[in-house]
């Protein structure tokens, strides 16, 4: 334990075997960051602004974009500074902190797909019925529980994790101060935070994946007993978009916390570390704007209102 008090900070060295990488990865993960703040920050300003966005569907894409806010801003901006940074060191409370929001916001964001997979899914089976269920006070109700089982879950494990002994073991291998990086530097036993994690991973990974993939059997045999090739075009293009963040999202989520530990490589956990974290919230609003044509509309709208350009 007299060990464990040493360490006052961490050396995060992730991609650092490769020097000449680091400012044109510092140049692309600003724009990219850049993108994203934009992006989200414009899908949030025109679902308040448009009334016809007003709906279940765009208070949860809100959510999501708020979310990816959030998410990249607790990581984006340390790991821009440790690129240009010779010291590539963080405090301790940086660290636990980093965790804690990057952990809680992600396991959020399982929850929140799940919700917005239960939202089409009422739109499309049940549509005369879906201004009844899908309410403002349910919608509100799964939003707030998706924020509050995403920050239980993070406040257990970076807890868990931070008052284990490290043994004057302080180089991270990784770009973030992620949990399972954290781990490899733990000097003492973890069996039960393997447990508490893969717990973790069943609840908030396979669990909301799964019902994702079941509201959408029954969305997709809804669409097939729809007589008309319009109005199948219609139905799918408003689970499209969600559809495709979903894949994106869950495909590197469970590629990180779900494959074979003998298949562990440093470089892949990296990259796609990177990919998680930025390239999937800088896709999020670009995927929803160009899939969605009541975005598409409600874009024109608010830039012919107040910027006085003609609508086309």
């Amino acid at each position: 334990m007299g060990n464990h008090s040493a360490v006052t900070e961490f050396f995060l060295v992730g991609l650092s075997q490769y020097p000449e990488l680091q400012l044109s990865l510092f140049i692309l993960c600003l724009i990219m960051y850049l993108i994203i703040l934009l992006g989200n920050s414009f899908l949030i300003i025109i679902s308040v602004l448009d009334s016809r966005l007003h709906t279940p569907m765009y208070f949860f894409l809100g959510n999501l974009s708020f979310l990816d806010i959030c998410y990249t801003s607790s990581s984006i901006p340390p790991m821009l500074i440790m690129f240009r940074s010779e010291r590539k060191s963080i405090s301790l409370i940086g660290c636990a902190l980093q965790m804690f929001f990057s952990l809680s916001l992600g396991s959020t964001e399982c929850v929140l797909l799940a919700m917005m997979a239960y939202d089409r899914y009422v739109a499309i089976c049940n549509p005369l019925r879906y201004p009844i269920i899908m309410n403002r006070i349910l919608c509100g109700h799964m939003a707030v529980w998706s924020w509050i089982i995403g920050c239980l879950n993070s406040l257990l494990q970076t807890t868990m994790t931070m008052v284990l002994p490290f043994c004057g073991n302080n180089v991270i291998d990784h770009l973030t101060c992620e949990i399972l990086a954290l781990l490899k530097l733990v000097c003492s036993d973890i069996t039960i935070n393997v447990l508490i994690m893969t717990a973790a991973s069943i609840v908030l990974l396979v669990l909301p994946l799964l019902l994702i993939f079941i509201s959408y059997v029954f969305i997709l045999s809804s669409i097939l007993r729809i007589n008309s090739a319009e109005g199948r075009k219609k139905a799918f293009s408003t689970c499209s978009a969600h559809l495709t963040v979903v894949i994106l999202f869950y495909g590197s989520a469970l590629f990180m916390y779900m494959k074979p530990k003998s298949k562990d490589t440093k470089t892949s956990d990296e990259i796609i570390g990177l990919s998680y974290g930025v390239v999937t919230p800088m896709l999020n609003p670009i995927i929803y704007s160009l899939r969605n044509k009541e975005v598409k509309e409600a874009v024109k709208k608010v830039l012919s209102k107040h910027l006085g350009l003609p609508k086309t």
